[in-house]
């Protein structure tokens, strides 16, 4: 089953898309990666989805990838004595650690001591997704006085955002410490880290991790943002997550943020997905607006490897509609002839390495020659992404003897992944990469085929071969 276009599209799962039918539907419409949003739901409920999405893939025979998202540090305030306030602006307003005491309308509990500690004269505090702001007037370790900025209606736990510090959190909570277990013993092939800020919040999950799953950086605080580089060099991906991304900083520079971090991800070779909104109608209507059409070509145009569906495809009522919308986006994008130039314009030189210097020879070398696949045998996944970074005019197959590596290939632009026998020599090799590329539908006898890989094989990122076969 083969899918054509290049970007990968991310479909939530949740309680519209719980049943085998519906998966499997998600999944022949365009679906290439599930995702398991653990800010909601039961270990059991996202067992059960699990199976059924390896259930698919078996039926299939096509790797799938399942990407468990971490809900992360949730900050909220307490509760109200009689129901929700209104705070108007200009008032002041009392945050403190008193978890006993019913808020009223002069002050509330804020039950996390480290924000406290972090706390300036004139820092911001958003609540209610940014629906209320306060500023700092003066603090302690257990107080901070507030003056209202923005009034509005709030109401118990709501999220507080702090944009201006570096909040001495931890990205993993005790939850976030059971879900991941948890989703390990499951085979999940990708951790989504949410609210990280700096590069060390990825390394402590490494310590975890290790090499069962690869690690998505969710970029949504400004202090992140200011570390783009160092996040992006230890991560394995990265997610623009713009919804509380917009929350904390102003909306009008989230687009340029956007950009920046498809251009770091693009350059550095790794995957970037761009979430949040995308089809936000098609929660209650058959068809997006033409604004969120744009919004999926914009990131398409910009190079992105996929694009994320939330409530669309969890909660919404066209979960397979929504699917179906993205997938003729970003075909009918990837057909406009603007879409080579704008990869062109916006590729970046690669690296004085030797993965690189194949991956930039390849793509010259399928080009000069009209090959019909570029094949990138791997054992890790890390030939394959290198060729992916290179965004080139020809499919790229993905072959590896490891299921958890072909569906983890599954996220990466352009790869086809294909689960494969083990190649102990070059002409194994090219003679496996000939028979696949034909039995995938890609190619027939007397067509060019490039193939990539790494010697010793079986060794992860050592990529220092560039082969050129015909089909026989």
């Amino acid at each position: 089953m083969r899918r054509h276009r290049n970007a990968k599209i991310v479909a939530t799962l949740g309680p519209a898309s719980t049943s085998r039918e519906t998966i499997q539907a998600l999944f022949k419409a365009g679906a290439d990666v599930f995702r398991l949003n653990f800010s909601h739901g039961s270990h059991a409920d996202h067992q059960r989805r699990l199976e059924i999405i390896r259930s698919v893939e078996k039926e299939m025979n096509r790797p799938i990838s399942v990407l468990l998202d971490l809900q992360g540090p949730k900050l909220r305030i307490g509760t109200f004595l009689n129901g929700p306030i209104k705070l108007e602006q200009g008032a002041s307003f009392r945050l403190d650690l008193d978890k006993d005491a019913p808020g009223d309308t002069r002050r509330v509990s804020l039950p996390h001591p480290e924000i406290f500690a972090a706390l300036k004269e004139q820092t911001n505090l958003l609540l209610d997704d940014g629906r209320v702001q306060l500023r700092v007037e003066r603090c302690g370790l257990d107080f901070a006085e507030t003056t209202v900025v923005i009034g509005g209606a709030l109401s118990d736990r709501k999220g507080v955002n702090v944009p201006d510090v570096v909040l001495p959190l931890s990205a993993m909570t005790e939850k976030d410490h059971c879900d991941l277990k948890f989703g390990l013993a499951l085979g999940v092939d990708w951790i989504a880290l949410s609210f990280v800020q700096r590069p060390e919040d990825i390394l402590q999950v490494r310590e975890i991790v290790k090499n069962q799953a690869g690690i998505v950086a969710k970029l949504e605080k400004p202090a992140a943002i200011q570390l783009l580089d160092e996040i992006v060099a230890v991560a394995d991906a990265v997610m623009v997550a713009r919804g509380d991304l917009g929350v904390e900083m102003p909306a009008e520079q989230v687009p340029a943020i956007q950009k920046r971090i498809v251009r770091a991800c693009r350059k550095a070779g790794k995957p970037v997905i761009v979430a949040t909104q995308m089809l936000e109608s098609m929660v209650t209507a058959p068809v997006p607006t033409r604004a969120e059409a744009s919004d999926v070509a914009t990131a398409i145009y910009d190079g992105a490897d996929a694009v994320m569906l939330s409530a669309e495809s969890a909660s919404g009522q066209y979960p397979v509609e929504a699917v179906r919308m993205m997938d003729l986006i970003i075909t009918q994008t990837e057909n406009d002839p603007y879409y080579r130039e704008a990869i062109a314009a916006s590729h970046a030189a690669p690296r004085a390495d030797t993965a690189d210097a194949i991956g930039y020879a390849m793509r010259h070398v399928t080009g000069l020659l009209q090959a019909v696949a570029t094949v990138a045998y791997t054992a890790s996944g890390y030939s394959a992404f290198r060729m992916a970074r290179e965004r080139p005019q020809t499919p790229i197959l993905g072959m590896t003897p490891r299921q958890t590596t072909a569906r983890r290939l599954a996220m990466a632009w352009g790869v086809h992944s294909v689960l494969c026998d083990e190649v102990i020599d070059l002409l194994e090799v090219s003679d496996l990469a000939c028979r696949t590329v034909q039995a995938e539908g890609f190619g027939h006898s007397g067509q060019t085929v490039v193939i990539s890989a790494g010697v010793p094989f079986g060794t992860p990122g050592t990529t220092n071969l560039l082969r050129i076969a015909e089909i026989q």
